[in-house]
Formats: structure tokens, sequence, C-alpha cells
């Protein structure tokens, strides 16, 4: 297995409509920005979302963009920022998390600004990133997970060509105490 910081990663990934590349320094205000505007949305499920529990502040913002961007750099986490090629909009957020390099597998996240829902620009995101894991990361496998009672979610996973394998019942507990049950989604990458 090829050591993963000797990887070279392109600066962005770009799809028809729109940028993904990893947060910088500097991109806090516009990562606040989007937080503040959706955290009604972001909230609902907070048991697969933790890190949106905090109450968060323009310094958290630009420390959360500095930390992955240096994350990013070490290969630990590869989240990144998408934005709207037409007018260079802050979309939200996708990423590769809990990547298991030796396997290698990793799990696609994501989450859009609400101003920006409805519009397929989640589902373009994650299908793109995806692609990437497969073809320059050489990923076995890709997983998709999300609590079994966000719709719109498991839309995006289906919408991308995932596949259900199982609901981790009781699998969570969310702020709330309630127990939370998790679609466990999958995809491989296709042979010829």
């Amino acid at each position: 297995m090829t050591d993963p910081l000797l990887l070279d990663l392109p600066p962005s990934i770009e799809t028809e409509r729109l940028i993904l590349r990893p947060p910088r320094a500097g991109d806090g205000p516009t990562f606040y920005a989007a937080l503040t505007e959706s955290l009604c949305d972001l909230r609902q499920f907070l048991g697969a979302l933790p890190w949106i529990a905090n109450e968060p502040s323009a310094e958290s913002a630009e420390l959360y963009c500095r930390n992955a961007q240096a994350n990013f750099v070490a290969r630990k986490d590869l989240s990144m920022f998408v934005f709207d090629k037409a007018d260079g909009a802050f979309v939200g957020g996708v990423g590769l998390h809990r990547t298991v390099w030796a396997t290698p597998k990793t799990e696609v996240g994501y989450w859009c600004r609400s101003s920006r829902l409805g519009r397929g620009y989640v589902s373009e995101a994650v299908a793109s990133l995806t692609a990437f894991a497969f073809k320059q990361l050489g990923m076995a496998r890709v997983e998709l997970i999300t609590d079994e009672a966000n719709h719109a979610s498991r839309r995006v996973a289906e919408r991308c060509g995932f596949t259900l394998e199982g609901t981790l019942r009781n699998e969570s507990r969310a702020p709330d105490g309630t127990l939370r049950n998790m679609c466990v989604y999958a995809r491989f990458p296709r042979t010829t």
C-alpha cells in the first residue's frame, strides 16, 4: 500500500456546476455564514452530525477551516467545501471521512446550506467525490451512513448509486436522549 501522504491530490474537483476544494485559512467567515443560516436544518439529525451541536462562532468556524486544511494535507480527513461555479456562492460541504487506507475504504459525508437545498448540488458533489475515491484514491468501498429518518439524505444515497446494506438499530443516542437507527449504504468500484 502506498503511504497516503505520497498521494498527489488535485487542489480542486470540478463538476458541471460545482467546485469542490479543501477548506483553507480565511474561509471561516464564509463557512460561519452558511452554518448560522443552516443550523435549524442541520440540527434535525444531531446524532449523525455531532459537530453541529455546539454554537458556532466566527472563531470556531475559522479554527475548523484551519484544522480541516491540516487534516487534508495529512490525509487524516478529506473535507471539502462546495461552491457554485455560476456565482461563487458557498453551497455546503462534502468529504471522505474515517478512511481506512489499509482496506482501503472510506465514508462520504455531506451537508448543504439551507438556501441551496433542492437543487441537486449535494447529489452532484457526492457522485463526483465518490468517483474520485475510486479512481484517484483506489478505494475498494465507499460507505454512506445516515439516520434512518433522514429521508433527504437517503434519497441522495439512492440517486448516487449506493445500495442499502442494512439498518443498525439503536446505533447511536441523539443529544435529546432518543436512540437512533442508522442506515448503512455502500458502493464499490465498477469493474469492466
